[in-house]
């Protein structure tokens, strides 16, 4: 009697999914009770992360490169080993004309520094004398951000000192990438035929499928935001020096740095000049935002459609909550990665839903 009630249950298909949900958090909390067996396992992927991640990063970009040369009939290791003259090729560039320009206008960004500190006192002297002014409405609005100014001054100092602290700790593994990067161009792809000779047809057919999806998803983002960054900070440089704003290739390295953000990196790039500008002369600020967001129409409307198009196909309204949750959760990297980790994510729950839908009866095709 009791099976066939069970047996009936079971042909409800909410009865299904509730229990699967049951199944699914039962093990997550029998999880988090042994979760000292998995701290080492955490520990060891949070120390090779980094090397990891930059690695995956250059090979995306420079992998077509390398199956470019080995279409016209070059032996992948030798393929390999261009790359990586191309790239020490780039990085003696950087160091030799990039970096001591960067490093000058760095050094002079922080000798005006009293100077942009005194101008701000002025402009508060000012707003005082001509208090009497400003509308009634905004007095209550201005003197609360005047009273916790310090507060706001030390948080983003402390969140400047983070992302200090999280770029000296992905230089201290920057010197494994290079390893990483070789192995990758050279063997990476022998990892799906190696994984596939332990399972059985159907599985081998799903899994190449599966790392393949992935393997496109993830090539898209990078390589299409890669080429759309450097695209904005050419433009951003150029326009910078065309309004003859001071600090123009740090300015322009940071935001094309930013635009590897999605959606907020144009907006964040366009603070530092906007102040710059302003301290500069007033005049500057407005021509500095002129600059920001003639490059990002032309990037929005003309760059990414032709370079990106569409492939990851995610929603605005989805990019803006998956950044703030997690640059709230994990900060500068956060924001970095969580786009094509969320696309990852997308891709194999897409591929799973598929394959079990294909399963289901005719008559009985949906999840719901």
């Amino acid at each position: 009697m009791i099976e066939k009630v069970v047996a009936f249950l079971f042909e409800k298909k909410g009865i299904r999914i509730l229990f699967t949900c049951i199944l699914i958090f039962t093990l997550i909390y029998l999880i988090s009770l042994t979760k000292f067996i998995f701290e080492p396992v955490g520990a060891y992927l949070t120390a090779i992360s980094v090397p990891i991640i930059g690695a995956g990063i250059i090979f995306y970009i420079t992998n077509p490169i390398v199956n470019w040369l080995e279409k016209k009939k070059l032996p992948r290791i030798a393929g390999t080993f261009i790359v990586f003259l191309l790239i020490l090729f780039l990085v003696t560039i950087i160091i030799n004309f990039v970096a001591p320009v960067v490093q000058k206008q760095f050094s002079n960004f922080v000798d005006s520094i009293p100077k942009m500190v005194n101008n701000a006192e002025n402009l508060f002297e000012m707003w005082q004398e001509n208090q009497n002014i400003i509308p009634p409405q905004f007095e209550n609005t201005i003197q609360n951000v005047t009273d916790n100014f310090n507060q706001y001054a030390e948080r983003i100092t402390s969140s400047i000192i983070g992302v200090i602290g999280q770029i000296f700790s992905f230089v201290f593994a920057f010197f494994l990438i290079p390893f990483f990067l070789f192995f990758m161009l050279k063997d990476g792809y022998k990892f799906a035929p190696f994984v596939s000779k332990f399972l059985s047809a159907s599985k081998e057919r799903s899994f190449k499928t599966l790392t393949a999806n992935i393997n496109h998803t993830l090539a898209s983002f990078i390589q299409g935001q890669f080429i759309v960054s450097v695209c904005v900070g050419v433009m951003l440089y150029i326009g910078y020096l065309i309004i003859r704003l001071e600090y123009s290739l740090s300015l322009a390295l940071f935001g094309l740095i930013m635009n590897f953000i999605p959606f907020l990196g144009p907006f964040l790039s366009a603070i530092p000049a906007i102040i710059v500008g302003f301290f500069q002369e007033p005049i500057m600020a407005l021509w500095a935002t002129i600059v920001m967001v003639v490059a990002q129409q032309i990037e929005s409307n003309l760059i990414s459609p032709n370079v990106m198009g569409r492939a990851l196909a995610i929603h605005p309204l989805t990019v803006i909550t998956l950044i703030l949750a997690a640059g709230g959760i994990a900060g500068f990297l956060g924001l970095l990665f969580i786009i094509p980790a969320y696309a990852v994510v997308k891709t194999i729950i897409a591929h799973f839903y598929r394959e079990w839908k294909q399963k289901q009866p005719e008559e009985d095709p949906d999840l719901l």
